[in-house]
């Protein structure tokens, strides 16, 4: 029993390093062999590492092609229109006899849509995912999330029709009552943003088949999922420490929820909005079959309006020759497009990076 004890410590004290430690995976050896050589640079690892890497390889090199496309179509376009009429000039009527190619009026209907689906999906997802995270019951909770994420799953072409057939009545049928307060609400809010004026004349709750309200609140409903499931998990990664300790100081749920646990997460619940505002600028199908297209400088929701995404599925359905300036004006809009989401996603990481917290 002696000598079996002896061998083994001498076997544990052989395998531990000049600092009392073990020597960490890969500086073993299995019959005289490393194990990083055996197992870390085996075929079967080489294999898997070259296969991954050229997954990752793929997908730059696609968004570099896509990034590559829209610059090589686009400046054939500014070459005959001109940075300054696009960026300068406030009316877009490529199809038309006289044209105009100021973006604004595209840029304006994106914004539109994008801030009304902002003002239904943020307070709701979040709303959701604290009551997912911190206050249903176990059993509720492997219900409700689930139910919540089979919106994602819903076509957005259904969302367009619902918001055609059925939200656009009930708006017409509500909006003659609320018109007045919600004008006024409206108007403060866009007096908040610079160089921005309220709609000229106060709303009646007169809306057309084709508005940007409806649109929006579709818009903002298909995207509650994207922000409760995103915030949802930001808020579980707070760790329960954090959560018993402010119990344990005499916290209420409520004080535990909005002083700790949020501004815990809060990198994550940011990152989740701009996910879902940048899902809802290049929303596609719900602002073409509800929205119209009807480009219009107007920040005014009862009105009919065309967002960039809208445009490019006009000039795509095969109505216009190749190469000609309406064709090339569809990689123009399709070009800012991709630096509105670029620069978003960039801010979004630079937040993430910023406000993260590390446990």
């Amino acid at each position: 029993m002696t000598d079996s004890t002896s061998t083994t410590e001498a076997a544990v004290s052989g395998a531990r390093t000049a600092t009392g430690g073990y020597p960490p995976p890969g500086e073993g050896s299995t019959n005289g062999s490393p194990l990083r050589a055996e197992v870390f640079n085996s075929p079967k690892e080489r294999a898997v590492k070259y296969v991954l890497g050229a997954c990752a390889l793929l997908s730059v090199l696609t968004t570099l092609g896509i990034a590559a496309v829209l610059i090589v179509e686009s400046i054939g376009f500014f070459q005959a229109v001109g940075l300054g009429e696009f960026l300068g000039g406030t009316e877009w009527t490529p199809q038309f006899a006289d044209k105009h190619f100021g973006i604004w009026p595209l840029v304006a209907g994106t914004v539109l849509i994008t801030v009304i689906s902002a003002l239904v999906s943020m307070p709701l997802g979040l709303a959701s995912a604290i009551y997912i995270s911190a206050y249903a019951p176990s059993t509720l909770r492997a219900w409700l999330k689930p139910g919540l994420e089979l919106l994602a799953g819903v076509p957005t072409v259904v969302y367009g029709y619902f918001a055609l057939t059925f939200v656009t009545p009930v708006l017409k049928s509500i909006l003659p009552f609320i018109a007045p307060v919600a004008y006024d609400i409206w108007a403060f809010l866009l007096g908040v943003i610079p160089f921005v004026s309220p709609p000229d004349q106060p709303w009646t709750g007169d809306l057309g088949v084709f508005n940007a309200l409806s649109a929006g609140l579709v818009v903002g409903i298909m995207v509650i999922p994207m922000v409760a499931s995103l915030s949802e998990d930001a808020i579980q990664a707070v760790p329960k420490s954090l959560w018993n300790g402010a119990y344990a100081l005499g916290a209420t749920k409520l004080e535990v929820v909005t002083r700790v646990v949020v501004p815990s997460a809060f990198s994550g619940i940011v990152a989740s909005f701009i996910l879902a505002l940048s899902r809802a600028i290049g929303e596609t199908m719900i602002v073409t079959l509800a929205a119209g297209a009807t480009p219009k400088l107007t920040l005014d929701p009862t009105e009919s309006i065309q967002t960039m995404t809208a445009f490019i599925v006009q000039m795509g359905k095969g109505d216009v020759a190749q190469y000609t300036i309406e064709y090339k004006a569809l990689f123009a809009v399709g070009f800012v497009l991709f630096l509105i989401t670029l620069g978003m996603n960039i801010i979004a990481n630079r937040i993430v990076a910023r406000y993260q917290e590390k446990y």
